[in-house]
């Protein structure tokens, strides 16, 4: 191959890409964007979803399972990593990650054909269940393949920014899921895609696979992998090596506590969640909130390639470093200011309407749903899920045991265990001025759209060099391996499972601020442990196995 000297011998030469380079990262990237783009139309189109497959539930149940079952594709995205990081490290990085990318595609088109619940009963969000275990399986070995492929052409002293092209990927991929999305809608009305026209985005899913696979079968094997496959040094058990020989293990261990677990929460707070947080806590309308996310996207995102550059000459780790001790410092103020500049009939509704909610301590759970099957029926659950779902806030107070609870809203009082209390409560909380949801006229976008930027360039501090970090951290005939299990429990455990746990501790606490807390102590955790036990590698020869 022609870049194999180059790669290989991990020179440092000056100049620009070569053609090949720029063919290799076009290539990779642009399939890696496609599979982000299948992955989290999912989560964009989730009240459609919860519309048509949990239809036999309350609307907002149907979310909740709905976000559960987006999350359980992030679930099974470490043994996708075991999977196929152990076939990256034995058959190759190409081969791998075109096996990776058709799952994804397949996954995603069946979504878009399959039937609600009305016509298939349970049937049908099982099957949507299993196509989303399938999608987040295939993102579990994508991702390693496309950014080792990539560190393992560039040369040395350009990993850092040849990788970035590849960071940029998760962002496009979601920027091009709402911009088609918020097109489509447009084009058709709301009417049309709310009845058929949210399958379009999956279907076309179709197309772009067949793009992606025409244009990697046209790329050659990586030279350091084909190199290590002509010299006879490739793993013959690269699970084994990678996690049974302490050493490499403690690595791994490390990457993720270290770097990928805090990675994860600020690319999920600083993106979905931001989303999430504008839809369903202010009631921003879905079209509105995503042009806000869509603009802060677009501005921001040219700092994955700013910092992957950077990375090359300060070093990865002072990079995300910052990343975390700046989400750390200002996450509270921020998700306040959005709600400040988006809904400030909310915001003084928090302040003047205070909400105490009386019950049994016993009866009060940590409303934390893993699987979507945990019930949380007592009238304290219901009391307090009943006041997140309206973004209220809300003190608790204790009263004698086996008493039911009850909301005091002002000086009335509604009993959570009345028949009639999922009525009577919206009724009652909008009455003292909580708004149904966000009046365009009052959202300031222009703040807005600066402090959901604000968040967007924290993602690009944290996830613009972790490519070239990850990949530099482990030798190549166990890289596919090493790199991919940290990475995808970071980002699909400590980052899937960011709204669940959000929505549990601010029930749990009655502060609809409060699940921020999940994602600034693992990023505190995050900037503790990659600065005292992580390297620097932005120099290592990754040559070496």
């Amino acid at each position: 191959m022609a870049m194999a000297a180059t790669a290989g011998s991990e020179g440092v030469r000056t100049g620009g890409m070569t053609a090949e380079e720029r063919k290799v990262i076009f290539a990779s990237s642009l399939g890696t964007v496609f599979e982000w783009y299948d992955f989290y139309i999912y989560g964009t189109l989730g009240s459609f979803l919860a519309k048509y497959f949990f239809s036999n539930v309350p609307p907002n149940v149907a979310f909740i399972f709905t976000l559960l079952a987006f999350a359980a594709g992030f679930a099974v995205r470490p043994f996708g990593a075991l999977i196929f990081g152990r076939l990256g490290d034995m058959i190759g990085r190409k081969y791998t990650f075109l096996i990776t990318m058709t799952l994804m595609g397949v996954g995603t088109f069946f979504i878009g054909l399959l039937p609600g619940y009305e016509s298939w009963g349970i049937a049908a969000p099982v099957v949507l269940i299993v196509l989303r275990l399938v999608q987040g399986l295939a993102l579990g070995g994508e991702y390693g393949g496309a950014a080792i492929y990539v560190a393992e052409h560039a040369p040395r002293n350009k990993r850092g920014y040849y990788t970035s092209w590849i960071q940029t990927t998760a962002t496009l991929g979601l920027f091009l899921a709402l911009l088609l999305i918020l097109g489509i809608r447009n084009w058709m009305g709301e009417d049309s895609f709310g009845s058929w026209g949210w399958r379009i985005p999956f279907l076309l899913s179709g197309i772009l696979l067949a793009v992606s696979v025409w244009i990697r079968l046209s790329l050659n094997e990586s030279p350091i992998f084909q190199k290590m496959k002509e010299e006879g040094t490739t793993s013959k058990r690269p699970l084994s090596e990678a996690f049974g020989e302490w050493g490499n293990a403690k690595i791994a261990i490390l990457a993720l506590f270290g770097a990928t677990a805090g990675e994860a929460v600020v690319w999920y707070g600083g993106q979905f969640y931001a989303l999430f947080f504008l839809t369903q806590t202010l009631k921003v309308p879905g079209a509105t909130a995503q042009i806000l996310i869509v603009i802060a996207l677009a501005l921001g995102t040219p700092g994955f390639i700013l910092f992957g550059w950077l990375s090359d000459r300060i070093g990865r780790k002072p990079i995300i470093l910052a990343g975390f001790l700046l989400a750390a410092l200002t996450y509270f103020p921020i998700f306040k200011g959005i709600t400040h500049f988006a809904n400030p009939k909310l915001e003084a509704a928090l302040a003047s309407s205070p909400v105490t909610v009386i019950a049994d301590p016993s009866e009060c759970s940590f409303q934390f749903k893993a699987t979507g099957t945990e019930k949380f029926t007592t009238s304290c659950d219901i009391a307090k899920s009943g006041l997140v779902n309206l973004s209220v806030n809300y003190q608790t107070q204790d009263a004698p045991k086996g008493t039911p609870a009850q909301v005091k809203i002002g000086e009335q009082t509604l009993n959570a265990s009345s028949p009639d209390f999922a009525k009577a409560l919206p009724a009652t909380i909008k009455a003292h001025g909580y708004p149904a949801s966000a009046d365009p006229a009052d959202i300031n976008w222009v703040m807005t759209v600066v402090l959901l930027w604000l968040l967007v360039i924290y993602v690009t501090l944290v996830y613009a060099p972790i490519a070239a970090w990850l990949v530099e951290l482990f030798p190549s005939r166990i890289r596919y391996s090493g790199m991919s299990l940290p990475y995808h429990i970071g980002n699909g455990w400590f980052g899937g499972f960011l709204p669940a746990t959000v929505f549990a501790i601010v029930a749990w606490t009655g502060n609809i601020y409060s699940g921020l807390w999940y994602p600034v102590i693992i990023a505190v955790m995050s900037l503790v442990v990659g600065f005292l036990f992580l390297p620097e590698t932005k120099d290592v020869d990754i040559t070496k196995t």
